[in-house]
């Protein structure tokens, strides 16, 4: 995050174009790992953004390692977001356009953990009865996710 913060001493809160990664992590009930944010608490899927020289699936397999303790195995590529839609302001008024890559992960090992810098509480829940609030535009990656689970079923 030294680049963003960087960045953000020069331009303030002026909007930005964020690069980063997501990973939907599904357990083997089908249940999908959701983490409760510090900085909004709207529940998430791990994601960040990017660091130099990064590329997206290392920056997908950081985050999530960062946030749950868990490594990934293998990442399927599950969409991109970016746009208007995804223009969001922060509690601390910084304002973003996210250019995200998302992966689904079956395969991951570790013990899980939570980064309490980020995350407040994490657990797997049913993918048809998640928690509230979720973060904007996890109605997107839900169905996304929910499509990817009937093709393989």
């Amino acid at each position: 995050m030294g680049y963003i913060l960087d960045l953000r001493k020069t331009l303030g809160n002026q909007p930005l174009i964020l690069t980063g990664s997501g990973v939907a992590i599904i357990n083997d009930k089908g249940e999908i790992l959701l983490g409760k944010r510090s900085d909004n608490g709207y529940w998430d899927i791990p994601a960040g953004s990017m660091e130099l020289g990064e590329s997206f699936e290392e920056c997908a397999r950081r985050e999530v390692e960062e946030e749950t303790g868990l490594k990934c195995g293998r990442l399927d590529f599950l969409m991109e977001m970016s746009g208007k839609d995804t223009f969001y302001t922060y509690p601390n008024g910084d304002q973003v356009y996210d250019a995200v890559l998302f992966y689904i992960c079956f395969d991951y090992s570790g013990e899980m953990k939570v980064q309490e810098e980020e995350v407040t509480e994490q657990s797997f829940f049913d993918i048809d009865n998640l928690p509230d609030p979720l973060a904007p535009n996890m109605a997107k990656i839900i169905k996304k996710v929910k499509e990817y689970l009937m093709v393989m079923m």
